[in-house]
């Protein structure tokens, strides 16, 4: 009979706070919506999304990685455990539940992004080995489908999800995690490696990274403005480059280091490029959101 300490010491591998860091898919699925929502839905949308499905996907993942090395907000994982996986299924059965007290079309595709996630990791499937495949399934499901996703646990309809500029938008979303997930890779690359995975970053190499990277963000961004120009809302193109900034900034410097040494393509690096990209996103969109 597993004992509360066995749960305790598996608890880390969900790697809660480390959710925090997709919170601006979040919000700017919310900034987008040009109609009145409701603070108590999108308050539900947050909890299922950040507190059950996320850290389920991130336990998942990280019992048949059973990493050594630093991963995601974890510099010392702990040693994976048998209660880990029970966490990881009681989290799956309450963000389905919770999302479908919102409405039972988001605790589908929430049921439907966790299958991904499983997909994903486990190990007779294990989309994580083929470099394009995990991208584009990471792309889209943490991108576009979460961003209409959100949309929908918040309520809208049909008309809202498919109008021209919402669909861009969501496109916006993939354009950034196409940017930002190999960044996410590059210092595991040895990990990788050692697994048989073949991720993306891996084979783009550390520079090559670093420039798969910088013309994925600079596409998205270009989008972006574009769409806010069309929807006459040039308001949001100056919060958006006022606050994403010092991401910039931090990208820039990261990347001239890593050219000079590639040993600062390290977890510390990477960790402070997702922190501050995480905070600077979500406070552009939360702004947008509120005016």
């Amino acid at each position: 009979m597993p004992s509360f300490a066995a749960y305790r010491r598996a608890l880390p591998l969900l790697r809660i706070p480390f959710s925090v860091y997709l919170m601006p898919v979040f919000w700017f699925g919310l900034s987008a919506l040009r109609q009145p929502f409701s603070g108590w839905r999108a308050a539900g949308v947050f909890v299922v999304l950040h507190l059950l499905a996320y850290p389920a996907s991130n336990g998942y993942n990280s019992y048949y990685d059973r990493d050594e090395d630093s991963i995601g907000g974890l510099r010392h994982p702990p040693k994976v455990s048998p209660e880990l996986l029970h966490l990881v299924w009681l989290f799956d059965v309450l963000a389905v539940l919770g999302a479908a007290l919102l409405s039972l079309p988001f605790a589908g595709l929430v049921a439907g992004y966790l299958l991904v996630s499983k997909a994903y990791s486990y190990e007779g499937i294990r989309l994580k080995k083929y470099p394009l495949i995990s991208t584009a399934v990471v792309v889209v499901f943490q991108g576009a489908y979460t961003f209409l996703m959100t949309q929908v646990g918040e309520g809208a309809g049909t008309g809202q999800l498919l109008e021209p500029t919402n669909l861009l938008l969501a496109l916006v979303s993939s354009l950034f995690l196409c940017g930002s997930y190999p960044l996410t890779q590059v210092y595991q690359h040895q990990e990788d490696a050692r697994r048989g995975d073949r991720t993306l970053s891996l084979r783009l190499g550390i520079r090559g990274t670093f420039v798969w990277a910088g013309l994925a963000l600079a596409a998205g961004a270009a989008l972006l403005a574009a769409v806010y120009v069309q929807r006459q809302e040039l308001r949001h193109v100056l919060v958006f480059l006022v606050a994403t900034g010092p991401v910039v900034g931090l990208f820039v410097s990261w990347a001239r280091a890593v050219w000079q040494h590639p040993a600062a393509a390290d977890f510390d690096h990477t960790m402070r490029m997702n922190q501050v990209s995480s905070v600077c996103m979500s406070v552009a969109f939360f702004l947008m959101l509120v005016w």
